[in-house]
């Protein structure tokens, strides 16, 4: 099993940017896929971007922001991370990050057995 740990989150305006980390624990970080999802007030969690094991050659992004979010990892300091630019109030949400094992990546939500916490991002108008 792996523990993880979202971090980075906050407060920021419009066209802002900010990069959330997650860190793991507990095993071989470079043999899970990764994955960031998000859950806004009243709504369902949803993906927002998916990275491969073991280097990080795959990603995925759902398609609203794509050009802005970057997903990426650094398999020596055990870290994914999520690099988010041109942020717009429709980002607010609580970011979750979470591993798969045995897929080398997956966009799907049933796939991650492992998740964080999550932390907070909210983007003001």
């Amino acid at each position: 099993q792996v523990q993880l740990a979202e971090s980075g989150g906050g407060l920021v305006q419009a066209g802002g940017s900010l990069r959330l980390s997650c860190a793991a624990s507990g095993r071989t970080f470079s043999s899970y896929a990764a994955g960031w999802f998000r859950q806004a007030p009243g709504k369902e969690r949803e993906f927002v971007a998916a990275i491969s094991r073991p280097s990080g050659s795959i990603t995925y992004y759902v398609d609203s922001v794509k050009g802005r979010f970057t997903i990426s990892r650094d398999n020596a300091k055990n870290t994914v991370y999520l690099q988010m630019n041109s942020l717009k109030p429709e980002d607010t949400a609580v970011y979750y990050c979470a591993a798969a094992e045995g897929f080398r990546v997956t966009r799907k939500e049933y796939e991650y057995a492992y998740w964080g916490q999550g932390t907070q991002v909210t983007v003001s108008s």
